[in-house]
C-alpha cells in the first residue's frame, strides 16, 4: 500500500520549478518589485539633497520656527548671491578647483609611472617597493598632521597651495596604484614588444601606447581622486592660515560667529559645493563603471 502511495505522489523536478520562475507573469513580477525597491533606495539618496536645497532657501527664523520638511514661503535666493560675493566663496571654490585639478593631474601621471614600472620593467626591488606604496593605505592621515606640518614649516611650504597639493597625491598614490595594477598587468604585451623591436624608447611606449591603452581605469582613478580632494576638509584646515588659500569646505567656517551664524547661507554654500561633484558623477558615471568592470574582468 505504501508503495502505490507513493508511486501516485507526482513529482517535481528542478527544471519545473524554475520553468515557474522563468514565465513571463513572474519576470514581469520581479523587475516590478526590483524598481520599487530601487525606486525606493533613489528616494531616500535624494531626500538629503532635496532637503538641503530647501535649508538654503530660508533665514534663521524659517530654520528655527517652520518644519525641516517645509517649502519657504518667501525663497531667499539672496543667500546664494550673498555667499559668492560677500563671503568670499567665489575665491573657495576656485582655490577647490585648482587643489583638486593640480592634485588629480599629479596624482594620476606618478600613479601611471609607479605601475608600469611595477608591472613592465624587471628589477628585483618591484614587490617591495609594491608593497611600501600599500602600506600607504594603512596610515591614518591624522596621524601624520604633526610630521607634515613640521616638514612644511622646514621647507617653508605652510600657507602654501603647494602642501595641500602635495599631501592629496601623497595620500591618494596607493590606492589610485591599486586601481590601475589589475589592469596593466592584464594588458597585452605585444604591443609593447613590437614597439621595443621598432626602436622606440621607453618614455615613447609609456606616453604614446600604454597611458592611451590605460584611459578607462584612469578615468575611473582621477573621478575618485577628484571626490576625495574636493571634499578634502582636514589638510587645507590644518596647513593653510590666509584666507586667499582656503576652499570651500574651509571657507564654510566664515558663517559660523560667536555668538548668531546664517544658517541659510551655509546652506547655500553647501549646495554649491556639492554641484560640481554631482554634475561630474552624472555625467562621468559611466566611465567609472566601465573602468571598474574592465579592470576587475582583466584583472
Amino acid at each position: 500500500m505504501k508503495t502505490e502511495a507513493k508511486q501516485r505522489i507526482p513529482s517535481v523536478s528542478v527544471d519545473n520549478r524554475l520553468e515557474v520562475f522563468s514565465h513571463p507573469a513572474m519576470q514581469k513580477a520581479s523587475k516590478g518589485i526590483l524598481y520599487v525597491i530601487l525606486a525606493i533606495v533613489a528616494v531616500f539618496q535624494i531626500f538629503p539633497i532635496v532637503w538641503l536645497f530647501l535649508f538654503s532657501l530660508k533665514n534663521n527664523q524659517e530654520v528655527f520656527n517652520m518644519s525641516p520638511f517645509s517649502i519657504p514661503t518667501d525663497p531667499k535666493w539672496e543667500n546664494y548671491a550673498k555667499v559668492w560675493t560677500e563671503g568670499n566663496i567665489s575665491q573657495y571654490f576656485l582655490n577647490s578647483v585648482v587643489y583638486t585639478v593640480a592634485a588629480v593631474i599629479l596624482t594620476v601621471i606618478l600613479a601611471s609611472m609607479v605601475t608600469f614600472a611595477i608591472t613592465r620593467m624587471k628589477w628585483k626591488l618591484s614587490n617591495l617597493a609594491l608593497g611600501l606604496f600599500m602600506v600607504g593605505l594603512m596610515i591614518p592621515v591624522h596621524s601624520t598632521l604633526i610630521p607634515l606640518f613640521s616638514t612644511f614649516t622646514a621647507i617653508n611650504l605652510v600657507d602654501n597651495p603647494l602642501s595641500v597639493i602635495l599631501s592629496y597625491t601623497a595620500f591618494n598614490l596607493p590606492i589610485t596604484i591599486m586601481i590601475l595594477l589589475g589592469f596593466y598587468q592584464a594588458l597585452p604585451r605585444e604591443v609593447e614588444e613590437a614597439a621595443v623591436m621598432d626602436g622606440a624608447s621607453l618614455n615613447r611606449i609609456f606616453f604614446r601606447i600604454t597611458l592611451p591603452m590605460t584611459s578607462p581605469v584612469i578615468a575611473t582613478a582621477a573621478i575618485i581622486n577628484m571626490i576625495y580632494n574636493w571634499n578634502e576638509f582636514v589638510f587645507v584646515n590644518t596647513f593653510i592660515s590666509s584666507d586667499q588659500y582656503k576652499t570651500l569646505t574651509v571657507g564654510i567656517q566664515n558663517f559660523i560667529g560667536q555668538y548668531t551664524t546664517d544658517w541659510g547661507a551655509i546652506g547655500a554654500t553647501l549646495m554649491i559645493s556639492i554641484l560640481p561633484i554631482l554634475l561630474a558623477f552624472l555625467i562621468l558615471s559611466n566611465r567609472i563603471v566601465e573602468g571598474i568592470a574592465s579592470g576587475s574582468v582583466k584583472g
